[in-house]
């Protein structure tokens, strides 16, 4: 889908199916691209190919690079997603900003590698539908960037900022328009760490809907760092929705970093104060001593079939160590539960720091 051929009728007919799936069922997103892609155990010269064999600085490990390089591949993964029962999957986009490919000296290839991406899950998505005649939607990816604009790093400077808002911004605007000209049918910022470099996705987001006269599903999805219960800019669950909720995202959910098990208390908090779609993709459990995740399909299917059976969620996927075995598990846990139903919250003023404030009457 080019720029041009994107119209305003198309997105609006695409948002009202995935609506309507969404009160039929819960929706079940991807697993990891990450952990799919390690099983092809690309060395330097897999990554590269013959296009960027002469490239002066390593790419191993430069995912969004294998949109362009071994394209097949990464469509092959999309559609073990959608055939293990995936509603919607994510491009291979997750570092799809010129400041995360930077550090590849790579940033003038941004818009191919989103593009590519997204048409790819889109030929993944039409091959699927053609098999059993089931709508599948394709979330373009937008992950945190390597930098981050509410912290210091660097413990001497407190004040120093590797990014500001305004080239987060940029760099999110143009990886979204990418990826909706590549045939995106919904946006994903995903694995916030920092709710600053968020808003600036969500700013950016906002400016191109604006500019283009169209507007796709946005899904927003934090990311708690560890056992404290906060994002790794120290806001709260409720902290982090009350700063976002202004975008009526899509849904609000979080994913990485914890295992269902330790994500389950932050998703209930989400569920109960939310009034829009929670969605819940947590980690194969936590990492092992060699950094690995190891959490069968069996038994993260029954984590995450208990959020459903207890009416916490609306979207349900995988993230880092989950494989399309992982995400046919979990399929099957919650296809016999509805949806969560949205609550209906009263109006009134809600603020946030690292805490929530709300001001009652």
């Amino acid at each position: 889908m080019t720029a041009t051929a994107t119209s305003a009728t198309a997105p609006a007919s695409t948002f009202a199916a995935l609506k309507d799936a969404a009160r039929q069922r819960i929706l079940i997103l991807d697993g990891a691209m990450g952990t799919m892609i390690q099983q092809l155990k690309l060395d330097e010269a897999g990554y590269r190919g013959e296009r960027f064999r002469d490239w002066p600085r390593d790419v191993k490990g430069n995912n969004d690079l294998l949109n362009l390089t071994v394209p097949d591949a990464v469509r092959d993964i999309h559609l073990a997603y959608f055939m293990a029962g995936a509603d919607i999957v994510e491009t291979n986009t997750f570092s799809g900003t010129t400041i995360a490919m930077a550090d590849y000296g790579m940033e003038e290839l941004v818009r191919e590698l989103n593009v590519e991406g997204a048409r790819l899950a889109k030929e993944a998505a039409l091959i699927a539908q053609e098999k059993d005649g089931r709508p599948r939607f394709v979330a373009g990816a937008i992950g945190p960037t390597n930098r981050t604009a509410s912290i210091s790093p660097d413990v001497n400077d407190p004040g120093f900022r590797a990014t500001s808002f305004d080239e987060l911004a940029t760099a999110y605007g143009e990886q979204a328009a990418a990826l909706l000209d590549g045939g995106a049918d919904l946006l994903l910022i995903e694995t916030i760490f920092d709710t600053l470099n968020a808003k600036a996705a969500i700013f950016a987001i906002e400016r191109l809907f604006e500019a283009r006269g169209l507007r796709v599903p946005v899904m927003i999805s934090g990311t708690i760092t560890d056992l404290s219960g906060r994002t790794l800019s120290g806001q709260t669950p409720e902290a982090f929705w009350n700063s976002v909720r202004h975008a009526a995202p899509f849904s609000i959910g979080l994913n990485c970093a914890l295992g269902a098990k330790e994500m389950r208390a932050h998703i209930d908090e989400l569920s109960r104060i939310a009034d829009t779609l929670v969605c819940a993709y947590p980690n194969a459990g936590l990492p092992n001593e060699f950094g690995l995740y190891d959490e069968s399909p069996a038994a993260m299917a029954k984590l995450v079939g208990a959020f459903a059976a207890s009416g916490l969620v609306n979207i349900v996927g995988g993230c880092c160590g989950t494989t399309p075995d992982h995400i046919r598990a979990i399929a099957e846990a919650v296809a016999p539960h509805p949806p969560r139903d949205i609550p209906t919250i009263a109006p009134r003023l809600r603020l946030s720091g690292l805490e929530p404030f709300e001001l009652r009457a």
